[in-house]
């Protein structure tokens, strides 16, 4: 998907499959779209970084 996975705070570990995924819903649609143009910014991404609000109001 996105190079901002790592930091999304949808991106969950999942400890039976050992592995990250994305909890985000996505339809169909979205995650072909997301595979056919990679470049593309995902529309749920948020920041997993509780205190980047507060460095923007300094």
């Amino acid at each position: 998907m996105s190079a901002n996975c790592d930091t999304c705070a949808y991106n969950v570990y999942d400890d039976e499959m050992g592995e990250y995924f994305c909890e985000a819903y996505l339809d169909e649609d979205e995650i072909c779209r997301m595979q056919m143009n990679p470049n593309r910014s995902c529309p749920y991404y948020r920041s997993d970084d509780d205190y980047a609000i507060v460095r923007r109001q300094n």
